[in-house]
């Protein structure tokens, strides 16, 4: 049984447990997990003994070539102003459970004002749960992801230099990337120079590096459609006393969490283990984001570490463990690992050196 054919059977099982006969997959990661097709249109139609892939005439044949074992409905018209073709190649279903996240107000307004004789009904989470546990051979393209990364890391560790502007440094690790087996960046790099690490999202611009500061690097690459995703904080020599206090808090909180973490841990327990050491040693407010988040065919997935985050981690799950400190005016510090969740620990695959200063 092949990848895309177990994960039909895993989504199958859940039909009861979900209330759902008739699910359309829309969102594209889920459409591409359970199928292969990689196309950016189109919609799979799943019951319990069908599963149709529906396409406009650009997507056809690589419908044929990536997902041979779905049925080809080929539409003529857009889904998302007229259903009412998809309905009649697929046998005219009474009701059909939509993705409630990939489907806006204005969509479902369009599909339900169309007078097509379907009962449309949000449901949600039907294939992440799924997607959230790595079979072998997302794990094998992950591995893949995250060591490209950790080699751009080291080659940019080898040319950052005072005077480089965060855009030149961003842009000499893209061009490391591509050129040695990337197929695409997971997201936009981020080098966040000085106090611009203050922001933990801080996209590259025109600053330049200066010596004894925080760097804060962040980015991952695509491979094999699976991303990866990595952050690292360095100093272009010793920094100060605020830099190696605050570097060595992240750290700490850091490992902690990596010592902790197991599959059957809440995401709030999770968060926890680096949120606790963090605001023992008295930087609990400079750590406003969550622990971490899964990654895949997208580069935040389910499952997730957090405040909020009531579910417990699988064995088996991607996760992201990123504890940061953030302070306005003065910088930031981000240390982040890309792990795969055990029944007893962690197996972690980021490599990369955790040396504060370069």
């Amino acid at each position: 049984m092949g990848d895309q054919a177990v994960r039909l059977t895993k989504l199958r099982e859940r039909f009861d447990e979900l209330g759902i006969d008739a699910l359309l997959v829309t969102q594209a990661e889920n459409r591409r997990y359970l199928s292969g097709f990689t196309g950016s249109a189109g919609a799979l139609f799943i019951t319990e003994d069908r599963a149709i892939i529906a396409t406009d005439s650009r997507y056809w044949e690589q419908a044929k070539q990536q997902a041979p074992d779905f049925e080809l409905a080929q539409l003529t018209t857009r889904l998302e102003d007229h259903p009412g073709e998809l309905v009649e190649k697929v046998g005219q279903p009474k009701r059909i459970w939509f993705e409630s996240a990939a489907v806006t107000v204005d969509q479902l307004s369009i599909w339900t004002n169309a007078n097509v004789g379907v009962e449309w009904i949000a449901t949600k989470d039907a294939v992440e749960p799924i997607r959230a546990v790595k079979d072998v051979h997302e794990v094998e393209a992950i591995r893949k992801a995250v060591a490209l990364g950790d080699a751009g890391f080291d080659y940019l560790c080898g040319i950052l230099k005072p005077g480089m502007t965060e855009r030149e440094a961003a842009w000499e690790l893209e061009v490391y990337l591509r050129t040695h087996g990337a197929d695409a960046l997971a997201f936009k790099i981020i080098v966040a120079s000085g106090p611009n690490g203050a922001m933990a999202h801080h996209r590259a611009g025109d600053r330049a590096i200066q010596r004894g500061e925080p760097i804060l690097l962040d980015f991952g690459v695509v491979i094999d459609g699976y991303c990866s995703d990595l952050t690292r904080t360095v100093s272009l020599g010793n920094g100060d006393a605020k830099y190696a206090e605050v570097y060595q808090v992240v750290r700490r909180a850091q490992q902690t969490a990596l010592d902790g973490i197991r599959a059957g841990l809440t995401g709030v327990q999770a968060d926890a283990l680096a949120r606790d050491v963090i605001g023992a040693l008295n930087y609990g407010d400079a750590f406003g984001h969550g622990l971490g988040h899964g990654v895949g065919l997208a580069v935040h997935e389910a499952p997730r570490a957090g405040k909020s985050a009531t579910e417990p981690l699988p064995a088996g799950a991607t996760l992201t463990v990123e504890p940061g400190v953030y302070l306005p005016g003065w910088g930031g510090v981000r240390i982040e690992d890309l792990v795969i969740v055990r029944e007893d620990g962690v197996d972690v695959l980021s490599k990369a050196h955790k040396r504060s200063t370069i």
